[in-house]
Formats: structure tokens, C-alpha cells, sequence
């Protein structure tokens, strides 16, 4: 949709914006609260009171299905954390019977050859798929269309904060760490019109954010129980006019009839913004499982530059394939595993469920 067409309809949902839209009187959430019970129930996580009048089925939405997913971003090889987190993906969907698919999330940035070589990894250590993988990039259409009924509901606003406005807005001691101070939420229509000129005559744009009616949402996790997190008038938009994260992942998911995420621990913060973007577009949330992630001995997350952590890397070493998946294999418990079904098999859906949330600290192979 055409800027001036999506700005027409943020001006006419603001007149009807709920009017809770800017979390009202509530008091921030400062810490997300989570209750550790496994086997939380994903129906009542669902069940929201108060917000059946935000929802709207969309058709770019798909009926959710039993379908699992890994969605990498195509900026460079798999490293021992992404072989991992793809394993455990892989067998919560295979453990549960559902269709496992991949989406390369290619909205930012693509370093050439990637996609193809996180394929043949992803094929090398036996992660199969169902269908072809989605490229996000492809997927533009339904995410302007997305966009364009949150704002004729009001669930969108235009912000021209720099990054350096926001940090220094977000410093003051009523704001959330981290979070937007909603500083153009409510700004009048002049205001905004004189804000835009000034964005135009430096030759930029606003980014659109999302009017969070919560600000605060519960989501199930396999891992981590009912977890309660924070949820921020996040960027829907960025400024150059790409789709953020959030809204992309959210509306694919939907897409490919998603009810199961399984990704690494640093994702579970977004997890109630993502939960809540999909209700309001009317997608079925899906059941979260955020897997530990691979450090670093010096507590960092682990990279390349940490030496051999990649299969090209590790193959150059002498190691096989089934050596690699042994080594991961390893750190979850299930020693002797040659490949990805292995892993599976021996953890099932239990197994899987009962993983330590401690982070796996990688010592690379020298040899």
C-alpha cells in the first residue's frame, strides 16, 4: 500500500483508537513474571477479556495447522547454537506429529550463498521439511495489508523519534528499561503535520508503532510456563518503510498455520508483544518453547570469531556430520547420536520438556 494510502487510514482509525490504546493509568510493568508449570494450558492462555473488539480475521491469515517451524535469517553459516535450536525444533514437531516448515527471514539483510548453505546444513545432520521455504521478502503484500487494518482500527501511530530521542525519553523513571515512551502517541494532527515536514525536508520518514491496547501479555511456553511479559508501542514499520520483526514473523506465521515456536531463550521477552499482535490481527497464538542458548566460555553468545562452530568449520577439523551431531547431541544428554532423529527419539516429548534452561557453554573442537 502506497504511504499517503496507509497514512489516510492511521489519521481515520486515530478518531476511533480504543482508548486504552496508551496503557490509560496503568502502572508499567517493570519485570515479566513467569509461573513455572510446564504444561501450561495453550486454550487459556488464549482466552482474552476485553480486547474481542481489536480482533479482525484478516485473509492473509491461514488456519492454523500442527506446524512447527525454524525461520533463520540468512546472514551467514549455522553455528553449533542454530544446529541446536533447529534440532529441538524440529522434534517438538516431529515428537508431536506436526508438519515442520522453514522461512528464511530475509527482510533485513542477505549475505550471498547463506540460505543455500543453512539448507544443506539444515539437510546434512537430518532436519527434514514439509513444502518449500517461505522467503519473507516475498511475503510484502500481506504484510502492507496487515499494517493497513491495524490502522483502520487505530492500532497505529506514525513516530518520528531518532533513536537518541527515545533513549533519552526512556531514561525517566515511570518508563520500562528498554521501552518506548509513547512520546508521538498523542500528538494532534498539526503536530504531526509539522513533525512530518521536518522528517521530509531531511529526506526521511516516520516509522509506524503499534497503539499496544495491553501493556502487558501472558503467553504459554513449554519451558518456561505461563510467562507475563511487558508489551511496548513496538515499531510495526521501520522508517525506510521494511516491515519490522515482529510484524512479519507474526503475520507468516499465521500464514503457514503456525501453533508451535520453538526458539532460542533470548526471543521469549518479544513472545507477549508477538502473542498480542496476533490477536489483534485475529491469528491464533501458538504454544512458545525458548530453548537455551550457546555461550561463549567468556559468557558471550556464541559467534565465529570463537573459532571452529560451524559444520564447514568442524569438517575442516576432521569432524563428520554425525561427529557435529554427536557433540550436540552431548550437551543435551543423549550421547552416540549420529543425527537429528536420534536426538529425537531419545528425548521424545518428555525429555523435551524437561530441558535445563542453563545456557550451553561451547568450548570449540580445536582438532
Amino acid at each position: 500500500m502506497h504511504r499517503r494510502g496507509l497514512r489516510n487510514l492511521i489519521q481515520a482509525g486515530a478518531r476511533r483508537r480504543p482508548h486504552d490504546a496508551s496503557h490509560g493509568d496503568r502502572q508499567p510493568v517493570g519485570h515479566p513474571k513467569t509461573r513455572h508449570a510446564h504444561h501450561c494450558t495453550p486454550t487459556a492462555a488464549r482466552t482474552r477479556a476485553g480486547h474481542s473488539g481489536e480482533r479482525a480475521t484478516a485473509s492473509y491469515t491461514g488456519r492454523m495447522t500442527n506446524t512447527g517451524r525454524f525461520a533463520p535469517s540468512p546472514t551467514g553459516d549455522f553455528h553449533l547454537g542454530n544446529l541446536r535450536t533447529a534440532i529441538l525444533a524440529w522434534a517438538w514437531a516431529r515428537t508431536t506429529g506436526r508438519r515442520f516448515v522453514l522461512r528464511i527471514e530475509d527482510i533485513d539483510r542477505e549475505r550471498a550463498g547463506s540460505a543455500q548453505r543453512q539448507l544443506e546444513d539444515l539437510e546434512a545432520i537430518g532436519v527434514d521439511w514439509d513444502g518449500e521455504p517461505l522467503i519473507q521478502t516475498a511475503r510484502a503484500d500481506a504484510h502492507e495489508e496487515a499494517l493497513a487494518s491495524l490502522a483502520a482500527r487505530g492500532l497505529i501511530f506514525e513516530c518520528y523519534c531518532t533513536r537518541r530521542d527515545i533513549r533519552e525519553a526512556a531514561s525517566a523513571p515511570h518508563v520500562p528499561p528498554g521501552h518506548y515512551p509513547g512520546t508521538c502517541l498523542a500528538l494532534s494532527e498539526s503536530e504531526r503535520d509539522a513533525k512530518r515536514a521536518s522528517l521530509a525536508a531531511l529526506g526521511r520518514a516516520p516509522a509506524l508503532r503499534l497503539a499496544a491496547p495491553s501493556p502487558e501479555w501472558t503467553v504459554c511456553d513449554e519451558l518456561h510456563g505461563s510467562y507475563t511479559g511487558p508489551v511496548d508501542h513496538f515499531v510495526v514499520r521501520r522508517a525506510d518503510g521494511v516491515p519490522a520483526y515482529n510484524l512479519a514473523a507474526v503475520v507468516d506465521d499465521a500464514y503457514q498455520g503456525v501453533d508451535q515456536v520453538v526458539r532460542g531463550f533470548d526471543l521469549l521477552s518479544q513472545a507477549p508483544a508477538q502473542a498480542q499482535l496476533a490477536h489483534l490481527l485475529g491469528a491464533p497464538e501458538p504454544t512458545y518453547a525458548h530453548v537455551p542458548l550457546a555461550l561463549a566460555p567468556s559468557g558471550a553468545r556464541l559467534a565465529k570469531r570463537d573459532g571452529a562452530v560451524t559444520l564447514a568449520d568442524l569438517r575442516g577439523l576432521g569432524w563428520s556430520t554425525g561427529d557435529v551431531v554427536a557433540f550436540i547431541g552431548s550437551s543435551l544428554g543423549v550421547p552416540g547420536a549420529r543425527c537429528a532423529s536420534d536426538i529425537a527419539d531419545a528425548l521424545g516429548i518428555s525429555g523435551l520438556r524437561s530441558l535445563s534452561t542453563k545456557p550451553w557453554v561451547v568450548t570449540p573442537p580445536s582438532a
